[in-house]
């Protein structure tokens, strides 16, 4: 029996001063306009943006970007702007997993565990030689000893899990907030690095995932906790301390003991789906980020988790730097 396959529509919308919507202009849009992503690629697995930019991910793995280009973030081997969504080619035909936009870079994960960065390595974010001040072509990360399974570009460092469970991090976005909240005590390798640097803390628990925001760093285990660390100034890290140097837990009960299955962060808060389904958020509330009402007198002090019942069980969750979107 023959079968068709599903197509889509690609709808964009917002600020647009790079081309970063795919609609030929650089004209900001309010309202969701239609954008073409190619005759030939109808199917998408995933989409992402980064400060200025944006990637799709087709069906068939290949990745298509636009946007702001000055670093070379789009991987096309040029540094000019570009406003229609362009194949990026990868080494080898590899096809892709996973892709994540930091600010003026963007990490790529293969489908057979490499992972390879573009755009702006000022803070040695894309974790490759330091003499090299960015890269228009995708660099192939070499550093990494086991198959990589999941990648994520903060603001200025990046993050990465290993099939064998552990975490690794890169890029000095961090180092100036850890000297200050961590002096006279020495800053822990993995905010002082520019390659993939081990991130110890979490013992024989094994990780999952990762996500980044702009200044903080979260993991997911493969028995559902959740492990962060990096700053607090928002409270997203749920405690009392501005900094977090290593890895550290979230009280479970916090979570009514509950497992976790997803966790998603935006540059100031985060959201953790359990396997019940249902969706709890914390840290900055000041654009209304969390999805509900919040009274906090002091930024630093814990915003906890609290469910947005509205949300339960959604399918998909996607964070922007201080909004969010939700399939339900």
């Amino acid at each position: 029996m023959e079968t068709s396959m599903v197509k889509y529509t690609l709808y964009t919308w917002g600020a647009n001063s790079f081309g970063q919507l795919g609609l030929k202009t650089s004209e900001d849009h309010v309202k969701p306009q239609c954008a073409e992503f190619g005759q030939e690629q109808r199917t998408l697995r995933a989409i992402t943006g980064g400060g200025g930019h944006s990637a799709l991910i087709t069906e068939s793995g290949k990745l298509l970007v636009c946007g702001q280009n000055h670093r070379g973030q789009l991987g096309l081997g040029h540094v000019s702007e570009v406003m229609t969504f362009q194949l990026c080619q990868l080494p080898s035909s590899r096809t892709v997993q996973q892709v994540s936009c930091g600010w003026d870079f963007t990490m790529i994960l293969t489908d057979d565990g490499h992972v390879l960065a573009c755009g702006s390595n000022a803070f040695g974010q894309l974790g490759v030689s330091p003499q090299t001040q960015y890269s228009a072509q995708p660099l192939l990360i070499t550093s990494f000893r086991d198959p990589v399974i999941s990648v994520s570009a903060g603001l200025r460092h990046a993050l990465a899990v290993t099939g064998s469970g552990c975490v690794y991090q890169w890029g000095t976005g961090l180092l100036s907030q850890a000297k200050r909240a961590l002096n006279p005590q020495p800053v822990p390798a993995h905010f002082n690095s520019k390659e993939p640097c081990l991130v110890t803390g979490m013992g024989q628990i094994l990780a999952k995932c990762v996500t980044a925001g702009s200044a903080h760093c979260a993991c997911l285990t493969v028995p559902g906790e959740v492990f962060l660390w990096g700053t607090n100034k928002h409270g997203q890290l749920c405690r009392k301390e501005t900094f977090l140097p290593h890895p550290t837990a979230l009280d479970c009960s916090l979570l009514n003991r509950e497992s976790v299955s997803a966790i998603h962060s935006g540059w100031t808060h985060l959201i953790a789906q359990t396997e019940s389904g249902r969706v709890l958020t914390w840290g900055r509330a000041s654009y209304g980020q969390l999805g509900r009402q919040v009274r906090v007198s002091d930024s630093t002090e814990p915003c906890l988790p609290s469910e947005v019942r509205t949300l339960h069980g959604a399918t998909q969750i996607a964070c922007g730097s201080e909004h969010n979107l939700a399939i339900v």
